[in-house]
């Protein structure tokens, strides 16, 4: 189930922006840029075919305060996730096997 974006505004704050060296990687062969993510996902877009409990999950966070989860797919078809800690201090770009 893709995701919709909630707000064009961002809806929390990404604190320090980190990104492994997969992500990177990933990122650089398929042409994108992290923005690209990190726009969707702190606007609310949590991503391509994230089930409904994790969307659900998601929008229970920004009330109580706990992690922020989004998985997008790049051009290529790799999965990169995109993760907010609870205390909004750092979002981490990575690959799912790098988790």
């Amino acid at each position: 189930m893709k995701s919709k974006p909630t707000a064009r505004r961002p809806l929390f704050a990404l604190g320090t922006v980190f990104a492994t060296p997969g992500a990177l990687h990933a990122l650089e062969t398929a042409g994108q840029a992290p923005f690209e993510f990190l726009l969707r996902h702190v606007t609310g877009d949590w991503g391509d075919d994230l089930p409904p409990e994790d969307i659900r999950e998601n929008e229970l966070a920004l009330v109580h305060g706990f992690r922020l989860f989004s998985a997008y797919n790049l051009k290529d078809g790799t999965r990169i996730w995109v993760i907010t800690g609870a205390d909004r201090s750092v979002t981490t770009l990575l690959l799912p096997a790098e988790y």
